[in-house]
C-alpha cells in the first residue's frame, strides 16, 4: 500500500495546515451531536455530509485531514446495539469516506491547483471519548493497563489497514495511556502522531508536563510527530515553547477557540479568545509549530485563516 508521507507534506509546505472540527461541520449543516457517539454516528446517519466536510476543509486549504472515527470505538458502538462486525466495518468505513473525499477534491482541483495531496490521519480517540462524559479533559479513568490495550488495539489495526498515512493519538490527557497507544502503533509498525489535551501551559489535563511526555516518548522509531489539541488557544504558544526544548520531532498543534465543553449536552459554552485565530495561528508558527489548524468550535472559516497566517508567515522567512 502506498501511503502519503508526513515528511514529504512538510518539504513541500514547510507549514503543514491542520482540517478543522468534524463536529462544527456537521453541526452547520444541521446535524444533531447529543448523542454518545457524538460524530461517529454520522457514519450511519450521514456519510455524504462526513464526506463533505472533509471536502470543505480540502477546499479551505487543509494539507491533511483527521478521519471521523475518534468517537467510533468498538465498545462504543456495541454498546449502541451494532455488532461487532458492523462496528469494524464503520471504523473501516471513516477512512474510506476521507479517501473518497480526498480523491474527488483532488480531480476536481486539487491536481490542477498544484496542492499537496492531503494526508488521511486515522483519529484514535482516547478511552475518555469512548465513556462520553469529559474524561478526556480530566483522564485517570480509573481502568487497568489491559483495558486500555483491548480498547484501543483492535481500532488502531483497522484504521491503519484501511490505508490511514498516519494514526493520529490525539486528544491525550494521560502520558500513560499515551505510552499505551504507542507501544500498540509500534507494534503495528505504523506512523503515528501524539497530541495531547492541556490544562495549562506545561501539563497534560491528567498533570503530566511536556517535559514528562518528551522524554517518555523520545526515540520510538514510528512516532513522527507531536503535539497538543483541543486546548485552550492561550496556552498553545508555551506548550510548543516546552515540547521544542525535549524533542527535535515535528510539533502539530490545533487547539479549540478556547470555549468550555459541558459533557451532558455535547455542547461548548463561552466565548471565543478576543485575539483572530489568524492571530494566533501566526503566533504559534513563530514558536516553532510544524503543523497548524482547528478542533472543537473551529470550522472552515479558521482553516482558511490559518492558511493566510502561514502564507504571512513564510514570506517573511
Amino acid at each position: 500500500m502506498n501511503r502519503q508521507s508526513l515528511q514529504d507534506v512538510l518539504n513541500q509546505e514547510k507549514i503543514m495546515i491542520i482540517d478543522g472540527s468534524m463536529a462544527t461541520g456537521l453541526e452547520l449543516k444541521g446535524y444533531d451531536l447529543n448523542q454518545s457517539l457524538w460524530t461517529a454516528s454520522a457514519l450511519v446517519n450521514k456519510p455524504e455530509w462526513v464526506k463533505q466536510v472533509h471536502m470543505d476543509y480540502f477546499k479551505a486549504g487543509a494539507d491533511c485531514g483527521i478521519t471521523d472515527s475518534y468517537q467510533a470505538s468498538i465498545p462504543g458502538l456495541m454498546a449502541k446495539g451494532y455488532s461487532e462486525s458492523e462496528a469494524e466495518a464503520l471504523i473501516t468505513k471513516s477512512v474510506t469516506l476521507f479517501c473518497e473525499a480526498r480523491q474527488q477534491w483532488w480531480e476536481e482541483e486539487g491536481k490542477a491547483s498544484e496542492r499537496v495531496y492531503p494526508l488521511c490521519l486515522g483519529a484514535v480517540g482516547s478511552y475518555g471519548a469512548y465513556l462520553a462524559d469529559g474524561s478526556e479533559y480530566r483522564g485517570k479513568y480509573g481502568v487497568d493497563e489491559e483495558t486500555l490495550i483491548q480498547f484501543h488495539k483492535r481500532r488502531m489495526e483497522l484504521l491503519w489497514k484501511a490505508g490511514a498515512d498516519l494514526l493520529i493519538i490525539e486528544t491525550q490527557p494521560s502520558l500513560t495511556e499515551a505510552l499505551i497507544e504507542a507501544k500498540l502503533a509500534e507494534e503495528l509498525g505504523a506512523t503515528y502522531w501524539i497530541s495531547f489535551t492541556c490544562k495549562d501551559g506545561k501539563h497534560t489535563h491528567e498533570g503530566q508536563t511536556i517535559e514528562e511526555c518528551a522524554k517518555a516518548l523520545s526515540g520510538l522509531p514510528h512516532l513522527a510527530m507531536v503535539g497538543i489539541n483541543c486546548t485552550d488557544p492561550k496556552y498553545v504558544e508555551s506548550l510548543i515553547l516546552e515540547w521544542k526544548k525535549y524533542t527535535n520531532l515535528p510539533i502539530g498543534v490545533y487547539p479549540n477557540s478556547g470555549e468550555t465543553y459541558d459533557p451532558l449536552t455535547k455542547t461548548w459554552h463561552g466565548t471565543t479568545q478576543p485575539i483572530p485565530y489568524e492571530n494566533w495561528a501566526e503566533i504559534w508558527m513563530k514558536a516553532g509549530a510544524s503543523a497548524v489548524g482547528g478542533c472543537c468550535q473551529t470550522g472552515v472559516d479558521h482553516i482558511k485563516q490559518v492558511v493566510r497566517a502561514r502564507n504571512r508567515f513564510l514570506s517573511k522567512q
